[in-house]
């Protein structure tokens, strides 16, 4: 028997066969059945991607050829059998006895001489290249492992910080014992696995010291939606083991692939995590590594710069592409990364296939959305608590708050599990859990793959969610409503939508979407559609801003005291005010614009009303009082007026970050509520103070087409701006003279009306005439087919809907296009 091979002279596929140890530098993704999924992958970067300038650590792994040959040279195989005989896991006693007696079996067996010699041998060569007892990282590797329809996601164990030889050969036994865990047993079991046919490798890797720096976890796909074009990074402070298992609320970082690989900085979203703990070397202490608090001032700002975060997109781009060049299959990646704290220094140190999103099959569009029963005058749903949604499921029954895992007999199949976090001790009653809810934990932690895995809801990183909700309260469990997930009281009826998206008509009319919340916007890109024809600047700054863009410039001369202390909170990472503004908007934007690039992305600028800015933190203080906000200071009348232009400018700015910083250049900004052609161009000079100039870098400019004036000089308002997309919502109210918000005269608002229809035939034969585009953005196709049908006979370009009613009215206008023929 060959013990080692070090010299990569020698690395032919039999002497790979019969070594006990390989360093990873000779193993490859072929490789998996020798030293499993996860050493193997590390191999394969190795060799394959340093020189395009991934940094993976050096080190050796143990074979499969090793734990089969420490097996049966002790005759484990029979006594393990004998353990297992009777093995139920649906029984939570049965599977601790079973696997506690197999762990013991294991580690009371001494390892073979030959094994301990080979693993003494290449921990010396790792040790002449960094010194004496060098700290490396002990992790398992099975041979079944990383598969693309199963993660076996944290199943054995990883030991951190080990030094010296006696160490490192007591963590590789005790991770051959980990075969056994529990979990893995279970794990193995549901996903029809033989406990016999899988062999594990131990993989010995030189530490990262991201215990004095960062670590975390990405994903080269979207985790919830599949959307494939954008790259999910977590990152945390310390060793990256609280991430991995949930233990911390992670930051997270989402990067739009397509733009990065051009060049541009294409950062689309900066969501700052709590980081409350972090993991770092127990120097002289009895354990390898113990968790210590993270300072307000560290958790109050991201663990990663931006530099970081592109480089690591870079790398998830490289590893995605290389692995599905070798796969032959598109394969996206579930990798983990640390910085080492000394050198500064980025490291890839795992990377497998994603198993859930790859595995779906796309052909049906399910579309999970809470019905509550209809009421008079019905409330909005209020949440109890929220989080970070995985899954886009809706889950509910009685609650079954869990603090300890050794209580987890207790629970019942059906119930929602709400813990601390579900790390994959707890997942024997995962699969029996109708949504699981923690307090703890970001959308990568392996329990978060594995709900995902099992198709199961859950919401993490909500808090107080174990001191909030009781044991037997019944509940609703949403992960429906964009990243978000929220927890409702009682049993709220709900609707699954099953739509086939095979065979469905193409349209030679343009179907586009209204798109609001960014938060939804990848989830809605399976919906056939042709791009946003209206995304609404007003939900991110309402919802996500939430401060008046004045209040946030002088935020120095507020009169109102709490405003300015929620100010103050809201924007504690910004030493400018107002550059909050501008980060979170053109975030907010470039998500919707990256969701449907290269498609048309319609933006309309600001449009609240006076009295909608005043209610936004510090507006009141800025706002006019107007008797009739509808029609008063609204929209154009505003960018380029001394009273506002301040504010219209962080507005400019963070539109020009979306397309020239970003590359999202399918944004088209439109201007709302433009009165005359002469306020038209006022705002386009106002815009190219900014640097948003008409034409430049292909930027177009549409104007919303919803004032009688827009209809009747159309002519003239086509020589002003590129396109037109009618809001039948204001053009019906100032054609029929009516307020749409006056109950006294609401029953004569209708869109259908002839007089409205005759506006917008006029309008949609006007602009074409001039040879601009004209579309629709406002409620009533969404509302009415026989409205969508009027449309489609008067030749307009583009219907943008509401994505709830996409499907239906896109077979509305197949038939009314077929007639037109």
């Amino acid at each position: 028997m060959v013990e080692i091979i070090i010299d990569p002279q020698t690395s032919n596929s039999v002497f790979k066969e019969q070594a006990l140890v390989l360093p990873l530098n000779q193993v490859g993704i072929a490789d998996i059945p020798l030293v499993g999924g996860k050493n193997a992958s590390l191999g394969e970067m190795i060799q394959q991607l340093r020189r395009k300038g991934v940094k993976v650590p050096t080190g050796f792994a143990t074979t499969a050829n090793a734990y089969r040959y420490f097996i049966t040279s002790a005759g484990l195989e029979a006594k393990l059998r004998e353990i297992f005989a009777d093995l139920d896991v649906e029984d939570v006693q049965n599977l601790r006895q079973r696997g506690k007696q197999a762990r013991l079996l294991m580690l009371q067996t001494p390892f073979p001489q030959e094994l301990q010699t080979a693993i003494a041998q290449a921990y010396a060569t790792l040790c002449q290249e960094y010194g004496d007892d060098t700290d490396v990282a002990v992790r398992s590797s099975a041979t079944a492992e990383d598969l693309p329809d199963a993660s076996f996601a944290g199943q054995q164990e990883t030991y951190l910080n080990v030094h010296g030889l006696q160490a490192v050969l007591e963590s590789c036994h005790k991770c051959f014992a980990s075969i056994f865990t529990d979990r893995a047993i279970s794990y193995r079991q549901i996903k029809g696995f033989d406990h016999f046919n899988i062999a594990l490798s131990v993989g010995v890797q030189k530490m990262v010291r991201s215990d004095l720096a960062t670590s975390g976890v990405m994903f080269s796909i979207d985790t919830e939606t599949g959307f494939k074009d954008a790259a999910l990074i977590t990152a945390a402070y310390g060793l990256g083991e609280n991430v991995v298992q949930g233990a911390v609320n992670p930051d997270e970082y989402l990067v739009f692939k397509p733009t990065l690989k051009q060049g541009y900085r294409s950062i689309i979203e900066k969501r700052l995590g709590t980081k409350e703990i972090k993991m770092i070397y127990d120097l002289g202490g009895s354990k390898l590594t113990k968790n210590i608090s993270v300072t307000p001032s560290e958790r109050s700002v991201f663990a990663l710069n931006d530099e970081d975060i592109l480089q690591l997109a870079h790398w998830a781009c490289i590893i995605e592409e290389h692995y599905s060049q070798v796969r032959g299959v598109y394969t996206p990646m579930d990798i983990e990364w640390a910085k080492d704290g000394l050198t500064n220094e980025l490291f890839i140190v795992q990377a497998r296939p994603e198993t859930v999103q790859s595995q779906k099959v796309n052909n049906v569009l399910r579309n999970y959305r809470l019905s509550p029963a209809p009421i008079p005058n019905p409330q909005p749903l209020i949440p109890l608590i929220t989080g970070r949604s995985v899954g886009e499921m809706i889950g509910q029954g009685k609650a079954r708050v869990i603090l300890d895992v050794h209580q987890i007999s207790q629970f019942q199949a059906g119930e929602v599990l709400v813990t601390n976090r579900t790390d994959p001790d707890w997942e024997p009653i995962m699969k029996r859990a109708s949504a699981i809810v923690t307090n703890s934990g970001g959308r990568t932690c392996h329990a978060a793959i594995i709900a995902r895995e099992m198709g199961i809801p859950a919401i993490v990183g909500c808090g107080n969610a174990t001191t909030f909700l009781k044991t037997g309260q019944e509940i609703t469990v949403s992960c429906a409503e964009g990243e978000t997930g929220k927890v409702y009281s009682g049993l709220i009826p709900y609707e699954v939508q099953e739509i086939p998206l095979e065979k469905l008509p193409s349209t030679h009319t343009k179907i586009m979407m209204n798109v609001g919340n960014p938060e939804e916007a990848f989830g809605l890109t399976s919906i056939p559609n042709d791009g946003v024809g209206l995304a609404r600047m007003e939900f991110i700054i309402n919802n996500h801003i939430k401060a008046h863009p004045l209040a946030l410039i002088h935020f120095d001369e507020l009169e109102d005291e709490l405003a300015k202390y929620k100010i103050a909170e809201l924007t504690a990472q910004y030493e400018d005010k107002t550059l909050f503004f501008v980060d979170k908007l053109a975030q907010g934007i470039a998500t919707i614009a990256a969701a449907f690039y290269p498609k048309p992305v319609i933006v309309r600028l600001s449009d609240f009303k006076s009295n909608e800015y005043a209610n936004l933190l510090g507006g009141k203080q800025f706002e006019p009082k107007e008797e009739n906000p509808m029609i008063g200071w609204r929209g154009a009348s505003r960018y380029y007026d001394p009273r506002y232009r301040e504010g219209f400018a962080l507005e400019c700015q963070a539109m020009k970050r979306v397309r020239d910083e970003m590359g999202l250049t399918n944004v088209i900004l439109m201007v709302p509520f433009c009165r005359t052609p002469n306020e038209g161009r006022r705002v386009l000079d106002e815009m190219i103070k900014h640097g948003l100039v008409q034409g430049e870098n292909g930027l177009q400019v549409y104007v919303m087409c919803e004032l009688p004036s827009n209809v009747q000089l159309a002519d003239e308002f086509s020589q002003v701006f590129d396109g037109f997309s009618i809001g039948s919502n204001d053009l019906t109210q100032l054609t029929l003279g009516l307020d749409r918000d006056s109950e006294l005269v609401a029953h004569l608002f209708d869109e259908r009306d002839e007089a409205v229809k005759r506006m917008i035939a006029k309008a949609i034969a006007t602009v074409k005439q001039y040879g601009r585009k004209i579309g629709i953005c406002g409620q009533a196709p969404s509302d009415y087919p026989d409205f969508a049908r009027f449309l489609v006979e008067q030749k307009i370009d583009s219907i943008s809907l509401n994505p709830d009613s996409v499907l239906k009215t896109l077979l509305e206008i197949a038939a009314a296009e077929e007639k037109e023929l």
